[in-house]
């Protein structure tokens, strides 16, 4: 697939997830170093008025899914963070936080990036790991590219 296409598919179909209600944005669309940024407010807090350690989770499976799925042809494989692991290092309560997925493995079925959150002042707030399977696609069920109305009729 297309660097352009990719993107374009990945435009259209982000207000159609988390990324929306959380602010989340991709900043930058490169396999090798995909930036997912989000500026953090009272929607990803935890009880205690700090950064929840879930969003910080989020920002970087999602980092590092977005780079797995760029690095494969979408048309005939489809990826999924199978395991995560994030140490959160400094609590935030507000501030821009910026999640950099890097590869560390990529297999023929797996994935391995490491991701960095950091903050405005180039500080790293959470570090992590993600797993990503790759899978080969049913050749019935290719939903890249089919209409919300067909997914929903399934």
């Amino acid at each position: 697939m297309e660097r352009d296409e990719f993107i374009s598919i990945v435009e259209s179909r982000n207000p159609r997830t988390v990324f929306e209600p959380l602010g989340i944005r991709v900043t930058s669309y490169d396999p090798d170093a995909m930036q997912v940024a989000m500026t953090v407010d009272h929607r990803h807090h935890q009880h205690l008025g700090m950064l929840h350690g879930g969003v910080s989770a989020l920002l970087a499976e999602s980092a590092a899914s977005l780079a797995a799925a760029m690095s494969v042809d979408l048309r005939t494989h489809t990826v999924a963070g199978v395991d995560l692991n994030a140490t959160h290092l400094r609590p935030k309560r507000g501030g821009t936080l910026l999640a950099t997925a890097r590869p560390l493995f990529r297999g023929r079925t797996t994935h391995v990036y490491g991701v960095e959150i950091t903050d405005e002042r180039d500080e790293l707030v959470c570090v992590a790991r993600c797993t990503i399977v790759v899978r080969p696609r049913k050749a019935d069920s290719c939903q890249l590219y089919a209409s919300p109305q067909t997914i929903r009729s399934r």
